[in-house]
């Protein structure tokens, strides 16, 4: 009896812990591409309307439709493309450049847990606006990239990514700078700490400082025992010798204010902490003017 109690508990805190570590990774997947169609359709809510995209199966570039089907002009471009991470799946990532100007500082976008491509991309288009270009991307098991959603592969897809965007002649003349929010706020931190030598700076905005901190708001103690610690920001951070920007909102409702507290107090010099007001992660959309400015600053002095 003593056995199959035993048994039964080891069972419930496996489950318990496998609950807890599914909480941080939430994509969308989309359905698999038909062979014998060149486009496929996803109709998607935008800041300002309902659009249909088209998306070429081969290349997955996206067409932004009216109602009318007639095609959007975007006041920027998007190249779509495909490439290998070294968690052994492809993922698909987008290049943004503004129209009007060349840049000279290129962000490196790692989004937050859920949704995907099309739903993600819209939280950095407002800093296209002073001249910046973006590279989003899928994670594994994101959207059109393949493979499972994991934390080990989104650590490999962030590593990678960085490594793709530095091998293109666009991107090489000018800064590079890591701009994780949420989930990819704390991603930053990591990888920032691994490839220092590869940015020019980080922005972190609305993240968590380990998964342990952010289980233990959801279940306590229950929760910091049974998450496991891949890696955390507030540790890597603690590595990381250049500029930081942290950007954190004191009515974030998703990920708790003093946790990017907990992060810039554990980073080093030069650093600096952007207390806005507003919602989980919406800092472009209401202070693109002020974080674009700061990102220009510290490049600037780095």
């Amino acid at each position: 009896m003593k056995l199959k109690i035993i048994s039964l508990n080891l069972i419930l805190v496996f489950l318990t812990a496998c609950s807890f570590n599914k909480m941080y990774l939430q994509p969308t997947n989309l359905p698999e591409i038909p062979p014998d169609k060149d486009k496929v359709s996803i109709t998607t809510t935008t800041k300002n309307d309902t659009t249909l995209v088209e998306f070429n199966t081969k290349t997955l570039q996206p067409t932004f439709l009216k109602k009318n089907k007639d095609t959007i002009n975007l006041d920027y471009t998007i190249e779509s493309v495909i490439f290998k991470s070294s968690s052994g799946n492809n993922l698909n990532g987008w290049l943004l450049k503004p129209k009007t100007v060349k840049p000279t500082i290129t962000l490196l976008h790692f989004h937050g847990n859920a949704g995907f491509l099309l739903s993600q991309y819209q939280a950095m288009t407002p800093l296209l606006n002073y001249g910046f270009q973006v590279f989003v991307f899928d994670y594994s098991g994101f959207g059109f990239s393949e493979g499972k959603a994991t934390r080990n592969n989104v650590l490999l897809d962030g590593n990678s990514a960085l490594t793709y965007i530095k091998s293109r002649d666009d991107v090489k003349n000018t800064k590079l700078v890591i701009y994780g929010q949420s989930l990819g706020g704390h991603l930053s931190a990591v990888v920032a700490q691994q490839r220092q030598t590869d940015i020019d700076g980080l922005v972190i905005e609305g993240a968590f400082s380990s998964h342990k901190d952010i289980a233990s708001e959801t279940a306590g103690v229950f929760g910091r025992m049974f998450v496991s610690e891949k890696y955390s920001a507030y540790k890597s951070i603690q590595e990381y010798k250049k500029t930081v920007l942290v950007i954190h909102s004191t009515e974030d409702e998703v990920i708790p204010f003093k946790m990017g507290q907990k992060i810039f107090e554990n980073a080093n010099t030069p650093k600096e902490f952007y207390e806005i007001k507003k919602c989980h992660i919406c800092g472009p959309d209401f202070y693109a003017d002020s974080i674009s400015q700061k990102i220009i600053n510290m490049i600037t002095v780095n």
